[in-house]
């Protein structure tokens, strides 16, 4: 009897009925598919515009991961899946995954994350390229076209040179590796090398056709290249360019992704690719010009290298710094009419951002007001220093940033400097000799007092001394951030 039901259900599954009720199910499931697919992209769209305002990018954070959800949920009721066993294994492990890393992730490792995020995802692309070619030449022995050819090797070239720059920049902001940068003899033309080498066997495998033997070796050897690329781009970059490199690398990662897309033909991985390579283009266009900076001077120049200008930090050959009590510090600082507060790398690194919010209360409550300076490139990735700020629920309209506040400094009875270096240095301004001469930075040296608090004399990321230290309106507060402003918020409670 089993036997003659399952010749019976054969018999039926190959009538006309049958077959239109099967193409039917196949093309709701795929209208279903492609709805998902442009809700999603919507989704991602008001998301990524959400971020654009301090105060909506929590709301934007939430459309982007529903548009992420829904693009999920379109992709698993694709016909093509054989089995859910390995997706339900990723699915869990990256969730679990995601959500240690949002609950017990410190704010100050953010950089690391976002690099080691970009890493994960040019992993991903990459392999999906080298399987999806391994899958058209060697198992079904079929030509790859040129235009899908294309799309494959752009998406692992670039996804290899994403994985390993990713991870560079990963070492250098975990500092396993130097910030400064790792230079050799003819580092830049090595480079240059590499990657022409890698552009023509690029162009070798979309013009010549596939075939399994000479074919595959360059395909396999474009991806090495593409993997020494990314090591050898990044490794000579010092500390002080990490923001836009982690830029670039995002926009370097989201091309690869769209470019998976065009080669699966799949809409949503066009989409969501292109509004990432687009946006992390545009950003780190946005960062150099706000550090002064090309992109060939980013990629090529070895910034970063610890540097002496003529005559010291801006002339300041046989001057002396000048330290302050936390008494003294606290008294300026409790009877100031108008306080700016410049944060950087050191409060984060300190997790001070809470105390740096109680010491602004504290200054408002005693008739004080405070403001927020941002510059687009404190910290180690952009908006670092906002993120941490709002972690500590300080108002977003006190966040102003360098082009607002700038104008306002000489009227500032104090500028506090949290753990701030690169982005206050008049050198910038006042050194041509300086390696960041002509960047913007925010003017706490026009201020009528400066107060900065700082571990050590070390330099910043840029390796060079800082000027403002060494102005005799500047008192520096030697120790930890958090340890100093806790004492702070302590000896003026007492006044």
């Amino acid at each position: 009897m089993p036997q003659l039901a399952d010749f019976a259900a054969g018999l039926l599954a190959a009538t006309p009925a049958a077959e239109a009720a099967a193409t039917g199910n196949t093309g709701l499931r795929e209208l279903f598919i492609q709805t998902a697919y442009l809700a999603a992209s919507v989704l991602f769209i008001l998301g990524l515009r959400g971020l654009t305002a301090p105060d909506k990018a929590r709301h934007g954070m939430r459309l982007a991961a529903a548009g992420m959800l829904v693009a999920i949920i379109g992709t698993l009721v694709d016909y093509q899946i054989v089995t859910y066993i390995w997706i339900f294994i990723g699915l869990v492990i990256g969730s679990a995954i995601g959500a240690a890393i949002s609950i017990w992730m410190p704010m100050t490792a953010v950089p690391q994350r976002t690099a080691i995020s970009h890493a994960f995802g040019a992993l991903a692309a990459t392999l999906v390229g080298i399987s999806h070619y391994d899958h058209i030449v060697r198992i079904k022995e079929e030509l790859v076209t040129r235009d899908v050819m294309a799309a494959l090797g752009f998406e692992v070239m670039f996804g290899a040179l994403t994985i390993t720059g990713s991870l560079m920049a990963f070492g250098k902001l975990q500092e396993l590796l130097p910030s400064e940068p790792i230079t050799y003899p003819y580092q830049n033309q090595t480079n240059v090398a590499l990657f022409i080498a890698a552009v023509l066997m690029f162009g070798y495998l979309v013009i010549v056709p596939s075939d399994w033997g000479t074919h595959g070796t360059v395909f396999y050897l474009m991806v090495l290249v593409g993997l020494a690329v990314g090591v050898l781009i990044v490794i000579p970059i010092g500390g002080a360019d990490m923001p836009v490199v982690i830029s670039l690398l995002n926009s370097y990662a989201g091309l690869a992704a769209s470019a998976t897309g065009f080669a699966l033909g799949n809409n949503v991985l066009i989409i969501a690719g292109a509004l990432d390579g687009a946006s992390g283009f545009i950003l780190s266009i946005l960062m150099s010009k706000a550090m002064n900076r090309s992109f060939a001077n980013v990629l090529f120049g070895a910034f970063g290298t610890p540097v002496e200008s003529e005559g010291g930090a801006g002339g300041t050959t046989g001057a002396a710094v000048r330290s302050v009590s936390v008494e003294d510090a606290a008294a300026q600082l409790a009877y100031a009419n108008e306080v700016v507060v410049v944060p950087g790398y050191g409060m984060a690194v300190a997790q001070a951002q809470h105390q740096v919010e109680e010491l602004a209360e504290l200054i408002e409550k005693r008739g004080g007001e405070v403001k927020f300076a941002i510059h687009p490139v404190a910290g180690r990735m952009p908006g670092h220093m906002n993120v941490l700020l709002a972690e500590a629920n300080v108002p977003y309209d006190k966040l102003l940033e360098m082009d607002e506040i700038n104008d306002q400094f000489p009227r500032a009875d104090v500028a506090l400097v949290i753990g701030a270096n690169d982005v206050v240095n008049p050198a910038a301004r006042n050194d041509p000799s300086s390696p960041i001469h002509g960047m913007p930075i925010l003017n706490a040296d026009q201020a009528k007092s400066i107060i900065v608090l700082k571990r050590s004399m070390r330099p910043g990321f840029a390796g060079i001394e800082n000027a403002l230290f060494y102005d005799p309106k500047c008192a520096l507060l030697f120790g930890d951030a958090k340890s100093s402003l806790t004492k702070l918020v302590a000896e003026i409670k007492t006044l």
